[in-house]
């Protein structure tokens, strides 16, 4: 049995290797508040969360498919709660019940195997009847390949079957074990015998012929022939204990399955639900091809920050497409940031299947994401500022590759205006040879001049509005570059408000 709720074909793996940038990734975005807020204090969900997230998907049918689940999720989610408990409800049981499942002894393990069985088989159809009640409520392929799977395999005339079987194997008459003598008269090739099933009356049984055969006795004080006794039972059920526990196992694995790929779509159900109450809007994004160079959106905010906040926040609108770098300058506390941050969260979300911040959204798929973004002088720097952004730019260099998306924050400007608008004109005419998409926020006056008077077509300079009074309004505009930041409005506001 496969839940399939992440993948048409595969299983998810828990354990796969995440991107080497996940830390700065984490750090730059504000993922944290994310996960935070897609867990609500479960451990579980936010680990599941964290690496759905952090493992992108480059197929745009991949994308699609989990999309379409998450809607069904959105639309039904107390649907998908119930089914979510059901699976964690299971292997709590498990844990807390059937520990002897891992004994040694062929007849524990069968023990132990059968009740566990027995519970699962309840367990399956609750799984069931749920399936059968809200099959048509539910759209997308892999809720409706789920519930069918459920309600065929899982019909009553298998239920029925699986529950005999547990009880022939509770050996309620004995254990019929046939044998053979090897070398030095030492039994050999024991195996597991169905006894025969004769109907017969009261009296027939009273009367029939019985077969010819040899009993013997063992006291009840033999306690080696006792021990002699089940140590010959336990040879002749050991491949039928070892069959039963490795089914139990294969359903235990549905249901972690089920949970881990369920936990997905409850924390996307969580996070809806948050920013409903806040009033923040969402959509489904259109994914298209990496080589297909867009960023459409309206209404595009920082979900990290309006989580934060616990309130609506200012967005932005852009229609930027066969563009393949963005210029993003202006007036200091801006929303340049704001909006970098926006920007990958969006594509982090896009490209696990989920809804994104904004009221529409389209862009290409991008094979990696990279952020670099300016850091604070600490103790534990070894060498200066520049140094180390030349090294963190290094490591990007090592594993970015074509149609990979960098997000630049104030990068460079540990130097001087000069050094650092020379260090990033390179590295930008490097990585867009390479077919690399760039967001690159700059107060670096040289840079952006020098950039914007080559009237490039796959080039768009945003700037960070500034009223006439020195109010900032946090949006972005499509404007030229100015030589200013307005670092004296905020000397002015520290100073008057002081």
């Amino acid at each position: 049995m496969k839940t399939l709720l992440l993948y048409k074909n595969r299983d998810f793996d828990m354990k796969q290797d995440l991107p080497w940038n996940e830390q700065m990734l984490v750090q730059d975005l504000g993922l944290n508040v994310v996960f935070d807020a897609m867990a609500k204090g479960d451990e579980f969900l936010y680990d599941v969360a964290y690496k759905v997230v952090l493992t992108s998907l480059y197929d745009i049918d991949e994308i699609l498919y989990r999309q379409d689940i998450l809607r069904d999720c959105l639309k039904n989610p107390s649907v998908v709660r119930t089914i979510y408990d059901i699976a964690v409800e299971t292997l709590e049981n498990e844990k807390k019940n059937f520990w002897s499942i891992f004994s040694s002894y062929p007849s524990s393990i069968l023990h132990s195997s059968i009740e566990l069985m027995y519970m699962y088989v309840d367990m399956l159809i609750k799984l069931r009847k749920i399936a059968e009640e809200n099959f048509y409520k539910f759209e997308s392929e892999g809720f409706k390949s789920l519930f069918s799977m459920l309600q065929k395999e899982l019909n009553d005339e298998y239920i029925e079957t699986v529950k005999a079987h547990l009880k022939e194997l509770k050996f309620e008459n004995g254990v019929l074990i046939s044998a053979e003598l090897g070398k030095g008269n030492k039994g050999i090739n024991y195996i597991l015998r169905k006894p025969n099933e004769i109907k017969q009356s009261l009296i027939e049984k009273i009367f029939s012929k019985r077969a010819a055969a040899f009993t013997f006795y063992i006291a009840d004080r033999d306690e080696s022939g006792m021990k002699a006794l089940s140590e010959l039972k336990d040879r002749g059920i050991n491949l039928a204990a070892n069959a039963l526990a490795q089914s139990a196992d294969h359903v235990n694995g549905f249901f972690k399955m089920l949970k881990t790929e369920l936990a997905f779509y409850v924390g996307c159900t969580n996070l809806y639900e948050e920013l409903t109450k806040i009033g923040e809007p969402i959509c489904f994004p259109v994914p298209l091809s990496a080589e297909n160079r867009r960023h459409s959106f309206s209404g595009l905010y920082d979900i990290s920050l309006s989580l934060t906040m616990k309130k609506r926040v200012v967005s932005n609108d852009l229609n930027a497409d066969r563009k393949d770098l963005f210029v993003i300058t202006g007036a200091n506390q801006g929303g340049k940031t704001t909006f970098l941050r926006s920007i990958g969260l969006a594509q982090l979300m896009m490209q696990s299947g989920m809804f994104v911040a904004a009221e529409k959204f389209s862009a290409n798929i991008c094979a990696g994401l990279f952020t670099h973004f300016k850091r604070e002088e600490d103790d534990k720097m070894n060498s200066g500022k520049l140094d180390e952004e030349l090294s963190r730019m290094s490591d990007i260099v090592d594993n970015v590759r074509k149609n990979s998306m960098i997000l630049f924050n104030e990068s460079f400007a540990a130097t001087n205006e000069r050094e650092g608008s020379e260090i990033s004109r390179q590295i930008i005419s490097a990585l867009l040879e390479v077919g690399v998409k760039i967001f690159f926020v700059t107060h670096l006056y040289e840079l952006s001049r020098s950039l914007y008077d080559k009237k490039l077509d796959n080039v768009i300079f945003l700037r960070a509005e500034r009223k006439p009074d020195g109010k900032r309004s946090f949006k972005l505009v499509e404007d030229e570059p100015l030589k200013t930041s307005y670092g004296e409005d905020l000397y002015k506001k520290i100073f008057k408000d002081g």
